[in-house]
């Protein structure tokens, strides 16, 4: 069975990922290597996130004597229209500029911050969407001379994998499930906020649901 480290210890995406990708694979999180270093997601993009991650959490595996053979790291976050597409990849801290917090922000002060910008804003203009883009990168264990923050030649070998899920925000918060914004966010199609569907239906529909089908599809394909 092939080992894939979740490059996370969010517990809500560790349980949405093994959910959907199922026996496939041996999981290992994050919190199976606390010794793991931090990589700073300064990317413009959701992308650059994932794939920076990614690569450079694989090429740390690769002088370990870990077994793990792949890494998985996702970016996502939600793009509200009436905002220009904010918070984006800023969403995980989009109450940083509100406080003297640095890193990420507590999912309620970041939903209040949402909450506030958008107060004057109609129904049918808070369309919004959650976003996501996994990348998948090979673990070596060759040993290089020349450690990058980026190993590019690793990087081009990393794969990614898009999804998205279209929706509107609400003006108040529903639901105890979930994470992040999911008691703001109603996905097209349902009168239920994703704090509300539960896991059997978002795991069908959601962002990173879409982006973990595509990758299961394309590695079902390969010969191993």
């Amino acid at each position: 069975m092939t080992k894939l480290l979740i490059a996370t210890r969010n517990r809500h995406k560790i349980e949405e990922i093994r959910a959907i990708l199922g026996g496939q694979f041996q999981f290992l999180t994050l919190d199976d290597f606390p010794e793991a270093p931090s990589v700073i997601e300064d990317a413009k993009t959701f992308a650059g996130n994932a794939t920076k991650k990614a690569v450079e959490l694989a090429k740390w595996l690769g002088t370990r004597q870990s077994k793990s053979e792949f890494v998985l790291a996702d970016d996502s976050g939600l793009e509200a229209d009436a905002l220009g597409g904010m918070p984006g990849v800023h969403s995980a801290r989009f109450a940083a500029d509100d406080s003297a917090r640095s890193g990420n922000t507590p999912d309620a002060d970041n939903n209040a911050k949402l909450l506030r910008l958008l107060k004057n804003i109609p129904a049918e203009k808070r369309t919004a969407r959650f976003r996501c883009v996994i990348a998948f990168a090979p673990v070596s264990h060759v040993k290089t001379e020349n450690p990058l923050p980026v190993c590019y030649e690793e990087e081009l070998k990393s794969l990614t994998f898009d999804g998205a899920c279209e929706g509107k925000i609400i003006f108040a918060p529903r639901g105890d499930d979930g994470f992040g914004y999911d008691p703001l966010f109603v996905p097209d199609g349902f009168e239920k906020t994703f704090a509300e569907l539960g896991d059997e239906i978002k795991n069908k529909l959601s962002h990173r649901a879409k982006a973990l089908e595509k990758l299961k599809n394309h590695f079902s394909r390969l010969p191993i």
